[in-house]
């Protein structure tokens, strides 16, 4: 390592609660240097004026110019992402009881919804007579009333999506990511690549002077 260099490394999503937003508040700076690392990262980054939540489009150049202003002539190696984004959001007031129903409702809502699909699924597969037929295919006469397949479904159907989702309160299958998360991790990759793709379009990246 040299040392007259700094080493910076930024994730592209990084959220802040407070308005006077300093370089370590996103950014990880190394160094042979300590003196000059603690310099670096009191740096002012970004002064919000809004009160509501806001996304900064930035250019990694800015962070090195303002880098450069501090200390000229310094080599700044970058191991992170070239645009970045600056996610603003006020820190509120949590309300428990709202939080609580919120959870609620949104429980109510994935337990009749997942119910309703499950159910419109058997009615359209004819789940029914499908368990009919084998039942008769293999015992060798017709079945009446619930039979072992219908058992076994009922609960082989809630197992397999606990397993399949990986997740279920804080006991997991293993340490595996669960689709969800996956998922949310792609969806998440795809809006920052697009808000930096809207910025970069539109001239909104806050980039060097």
């Amino acid at each position: 390592m040299k040392d007259g260099c700094i080493y910076l490394k930024i994730d592209k999503n990084n959220l802040v609660e407070k308005k006077n937003v300093h370089m370590q508040d996103i950014a990880q700076i190394y160094g042979a240097d300590k003196k000059m690392v603690n310099d670096i990262n009191r740096v002012t980054v970004l002064t919000v004026k809004s009160d509501k939540k806001e996304n900064y489009i930035f250019s990694i150049l800015k962070l090195i110019e303002q880098i450069d202003q501090l200390y000229p002539g310094i080599e700044v190696i970058n191991l992170g992402e070239k645009d970045f984004i600056i996610h603003y959001d006020p820190p509120k007031k949590k309300y428990k009881l709202i939080e609580i129903l919120k959870v609620i409702l949104v429980s109510l809502m994935v337990f009749f919804g997942a119910a309703f699909t499950i159910m419109t699924f058997n009615e359209d597969a004819n789940v029914k007579v499908v368990f009919d037929t084998m039942f008769e295919l293999i015992v060798g006469r017709k079945k009446s009333g619930t039979s072992i397949l219908e058992i076994s479904y009922s609960i082989g159907l809630p197992l397999g999506i606990i397993v399949f989702f990986n997740h279920f309160s804080k006991v997991t299958v293993s340490s595996d990511p669960t689709p969800l998360q996956v998922q949310m991790r792609l969806y998440e990759e795809d809006l920052d690549k697009t808000l930096i793709e809207n910025a970069s379009r539109e001239d909104k990246i806050i980039d060097i002077d």
